[in-house]
């Protein structure tokens, strides 16, 4: 592993909300099915002038003010993110311009909600051969422009936001003590968005999320479940050294699930789904930022990121937490 540190967090998530209450005037469903079965309550879906960059570089600048940095001093931006502004440019060069992070290379990357992880293994990499000093790691989606609200399985579950972290190179020991990956592309259509182009080559007006709602929560369960042990092994740790798992936010049955798998008390597993459903990418980072502002995290915590998303792509990454700047006091 390279050696590096997190120094700064920040998230954006939208100001309006669609509730249970609201989908049950528009699909056959009810705040009763929705809640047991996902254990949400609430999402929150963009405004009209609001995009996966413009969420991005919300967060970002927030994760700049915690780490004491200004954007001219990030060199490298990634976002992780599976519905972009557009085809291009990336959405990482678009918060570039926003905040004014004039000497960032930029890129972006998709491993739908395992996107996070993959990018921040990413950057560590980069940040390892010291050519790069300082990065910001954005996940973001806007997940309401691609679900069909007509489809009660998907429209339920996905919702809008953003999260980031400020990582920087150190000469100490790393804050990642591990990342771990899976794929497997024969599964793909267990869950994907279609278009701009359908897979007979005949044009459709917009994208959509489709989904294999069962067999996408039982491989779920399985590789966020397998993935953490194979890390935990090859980082010689164990599951007592967890001061708190926080997992992809995608559904609290599958959270429930792969804590009991691992045999994590719940009160150390991070749970936040109900008021924001499942933001893919920006699902972690949101997560770590809420866990730190509800004063679940303290200097020295081991933490477990697990993933999974579509591809089907999963992953695990190890993390020591370290005194950040709080820039709220």
């Amino acid at each position: 592993m390279g050696s590096i540190t997190i120094s700064g967090i920040g998230a954006y998530v939208p100001e309006k909300k669609i509730t249970n209450f609201d989908l049950e005037k528009t699909v056959d469903t009810s705040n009763e099915w929705i809640l047991e079965r996902t254990g949400i309550a609430e999402r929150r879906q963009v405004a009209d002038n609001e995009s996966s960059s413009t969420m991005g570089a919300a967060a970002a600048n927030e994760a700049l003010i915690s780490a004491n940095l200004l954007a001219e001093n990030i060199d490298l931006i990634i976002t992780a993110t599976c519905s972009p502004d557009g085809m291009f440019p990336s959405t990482a060069n678009r918060i570039q311009s926003i905040i004014g992070a004039k000497k960032a290379v930029c890129f972006d990357v998709n491993s739908a909600c395992n996107g996070f992880l993959t990018a921040l293994a990413i950057a560590n990499g980069l940040l390892d051969n010291k050519n790069y000093k300082k990065a910001l790691i954005i996940g973001s989606e806007t997940l309401t422009r691609l679900v069909d609200w007509q489809d009660r399985n998907t429209c339920i579950l996905f919702g809008d936001g953003a999260g980031a972290v400020v990582i920087e190179h150190s000469d100490n020991k790393s804050d990642l003590l591990g990342v771990l990956f899976g794929s497997d592309g024969t599964q793909g259509d267990l869950l994907f968005a279609t278009g701009p182009a359908s897979i007979k080559n005949s044009l459709i007006e917009d994208a959509k999320i489709i989904m294999d709602g069962p067999n996408v929560f039982k491989n779920a369960v399985n590789f966020m479940t397998s993935i953490a042990k194979e890390l935990l092994i090859k980082t010689g740790k164990s599951i007592d050294d967890i001061s708190l798992c926080i997992p992809h936010q995608a559904n609290e049955r599958i959270l429930n699930a792969v804590a009991s798998n691992l045999s994590l008390d719940k009160n150390r597993v991070f749970n936040n789904i109900k008021n924001l459903g499942n933001t893919s990418a920006a699902s972690i980072p949101i997560a770590l930022h809420a866990a730190y502002y509800s004063n679940r995290l303290k200097k020295g915590d081991t933490l477990l990121f697990t993933a999974f998303g579509a591809g089907l792509n999963w992953g695990s990454a190890l993390i020591n937490w370290n005194e950040i700047k709080n820039p709220k006091e």
